[in-house]
Parts: structure tokens; sequence; C-alpha cells
């Protein structure tokens, strides 16, 4: 017997660091949030996630989904749109483990490859959290973004570092400072 072809819906939203393309399920939970110049990247990862032809774009829906919704907030500054918004990826047990991990990571905040590794309980496992990190379907709402190098240097980030930079000024400038 055959497996169902997971079926999403594409929407695309314009931002100051290009157009971002989001795919939600049948059940408007996000599967994928990344840059439309990156579509190859996004397209490599849910055929590693979801097997070459296990899934397709299918027809819009006449209303907004929740996650587009939620990225227009963020982009308009509301720091606290994307939290508890539902994605459900594919990936191993390792990368979801990593990658709700970097769901809480603070906005406004960086944390190291090391400090991600050792959250989880794993201290010896920054490559495996940076090879998780690069494959993280979610960007923007999975803060990938938020990972520096140990000496607090960008590193590789999937939308690119001028991206990346700009994520998290913009998070900087919107995130009330401490004692305020």
């Amino acid at each position: 017997m055959k497996n169902a072809i997971l079926t999403l819906r594409r929407e695309t939203l314009a931002s100051p660091v290009g157009i971002v393309v989001i795919l939600t399920d049948e059940q408007g939970r996000l599967r994928a949030v990344d840059f439309e110049d990156y579509t190859p990247r996004m397209t490599r990862l849910l055929n590693r996630h979801y097997g070459e032809g296990g899934w397709a774009i299918g027809n819009a829906t006449p209303s907004p989904s929740a996650g587009f919704t939620a990225l227009t907030a963020y982009l308009a500054g509301d720091m606290s749109a994307l939290d508890g918004l539902e994605t459900a990826t594919g990936g191993t047990a390792f990368q979801r483990e990593v990658w709700a991990a970097l769901r809480q990571c603070p906005v406004g905040t960086t944390e190291s490859y090391k400090s991600l590794a050792t959250r989880i309980g794993r201290p010896a496992a920054m490559r495996a959290v940076g090879m998780a990190n690069g494959a993280n379907p979610v960007a923007i709402v999975t803060p990938c973004h938020r990972v520096i190098g140990a000496d607090g240097s960008l590193t590789g980030y999937g939308g690119g570092l001028e991206r990346k930079q700009w994520l998290l000024n913009h998070e900087a400038a919107h995130v009330p400072a401490k004692g305020v």
C-alpha cells in the first residue's frame, strides 16, 4: 500500500529581506518556511523529510493561514506573534529535539552551538546540533538565526548571513530593554 502524499498549501509574504514562502498542511500546521530564492534548499529538505514524491503543493485556500498571519505580525514588530504557532516537521528525533530547543531561545538573544548542545543534555554534540540547525525546515519560527559561533560571530544561515543579521537586528529593535 502506497503512503498518502502530504498536500501543502503555499503562501508568499513580502518582507524587508525578500519573499518568504510559507507551506502549511491541510490542518494549517507549518511544514516549511524559507525565502523564495532558497526554494531549491526548501525542496531538498522536504524531499529528505517526506520522500521525493511524498509531498505536493495543492490548491490555495482563500484565507491566510495562522503562519502567514503570525509571520506578518512578527515582521511588523510583534515579537510574541510566533509563540505557540503549531509546526509539524519531519526529521529525526534528534533534529526535532534541537528544533524544539531552538523555539525556547528567547527573542533578542543568541546562543552558541555549544550552549544549545549543552542545553539539550548533549554537550559533545555541537556538530550534530549544527547539522540539525542547518536542516531546520521552518526558518524564523524555529529561530535557527539565533545560533552563533562560540566567539560571537555570525555563522552559516540557510537564508544567508545578511538575512540572519537583519533578523537579529529586527528582534533587538523590538524587544523591550530589561528593567523598563
